[in-house]
């Protein structure tokens, strides 16, 4: 290549969608001046998080260009969890429980099912076949056989003693989350450190023009910075008019945690991993989908625990809903299967996005009684 192309400006037709900016200052009023119907905010937010998960898929991948795409997608899957733990918090000081385990199931097979299945069903389009590493895809299966393992522990225990030992079933989330937590620390150390080469991808093999100038890592920190603080913000909002949505249109407060919340909550992954799965570079859009849901079940989903101690109205605990252990062990088993070979194309896409849209179907149609654990208050 001879030349350079210009990048476009921030509000050239090549960036439209930034336009979509405007309706993050829209939001605002509407929620602190105006006190607009639930549902007219609850569009108004989406319309907003959009350009800002854009903007924040943008950074990372200049991150990641820097840094190698396995830091570059730990950055990702860090920031853009940020916004649903702030949703989660503010949910669990209302003490809706339910919701907060919700959002967590659908996070975790979200990531895998949803962004995973669009990133291979994109690249496949373009590419015939994809490869990535074998052994960091494994890890990360693995890692989400733990999480499973931390979801069905806990629904069996409660199967088993009923309501009757209260306190033993929050002990044992208590100390289920320390487990995961510490394994959570063991990854990073492992991912970051003994065995960063696993998670370079194709960074040092993209054949990127050498004159292209890059921007200082500073100014593209600042902006997943910024855009991350305007996605918590929309989402924050978002969440307080989901649920009044979600009873003028009759869904249920699962089907809102592990649908709504969840794709909302992780708009940025998916724009991240899809940008990243259409220019041939998998192994970042693995890490992206695997490792925010491993973020979210090793590191997340204990620190609400723990949390829970300090700002809830009682402690909640690790116990979830059967059908959500189901879609938890669903999700890692297809994950296992479609990582085994270390390659993708768009027909894998086409799969997990039909598990994901059989358990959606599945969860909206789960009575209200069946979606309440009644863990947490006990």
């Amino acid at each position: 290549m001879a030349t350079t192309t210009p990048k476009a400006g921030l509000f050239s037709a090549a960036n439209l969608m930034n336009l979509l900016l405007v309706f993050v200052p829209v939001a605002m009023l509407m929620e602190w001046y105006f006190h607009s119907s639930p549902t007219a905010l609850f569009v108004v937010a989406c319309l907003g998080i959009i350009p800002l998960a854009g903007l924040m898929g943008h950074a990372t991948e200049e991150i990641a260009e820097r840094v190698g795409e396995g830091v570059g997608g730990l950055l990702n899957a860090t920031f853009g969890n940020a916004a649903e733990l702030i949703i989660a918090i503010v949910a669990l000081r209302a003490g809706l429980f339910d919701l907060v385990k919700a959002s967590i199931t659908g996070s975790i097979i979200g990531n895998v099912l949803l962004v995973f299945g669009l990133s291979a069903l994109v690249g496949g389009v373009k590419y015939e076949t994809q490869r990535f590493n074998r052994t960091a895809a494994s890890l990360g299966s693995t890692l989400l056989v733990l999480s499973a393992v931390g979801l069905v522990v806990p629904a069996i225990f409660h199967q088993l003693v009923g309501n009757t030992a209260a306190a033993a079933e929050r002990n044992l989330s208590t100390e289920i989350a320390v487990v995961l937590m510490l394994t959570y620390i063991a990854s990073l150390f492992f991912t970051l450190k003994t065995h960063r080469h696993l998670y370079m991808g194709d960074a040092s093999t993209d054949a990127e023009p050498a004159h292209a100038p890059s921007k200082p890592l500073g100014r593209s920190i600042g902006m997943l910075v910024l855009a991350t603080i305007g996605v918590a913000v929309m989402a924050e909002f978002l969440v307080g008019a989901a649920t009044e949505t979600a009873e003028v249109l009759g869904w249920s407060e699962v089907f809102v945690g592990v649908i709504v919340v969840a794709i909302i909550g992780n708009a940025a992954e998916h724009s991240t991993a899809i940008i990243m799965a259409a220019k041939n570079k998998m192994d970042g859009a693995i890490n992206i989908a695997v490792g925010s849901s491993i973020q979210v079940a090793l590191f997340v989903a204990p620190l609400l625990v723990f949390l829970s101690y300090f700002i809830a109205p009682q402690p909640m605990d690790l116990i979830f809903t059967p059908l959500e252990v189901l879609a938890v062990g669903l999700c890692v088993g297809v994950m296992a299967f479609c990582s085994n070979d270390g390659e993708s194309h768009w027909m894998e896409g086409v799969q997990l996005l039909a598990v994901y849209v059989i358990l959606g179907i599945a969860f909206y149609f789960l009575p209200a009684a069946a979606s309440t654990t009644g863990a947490g208050a006990h």
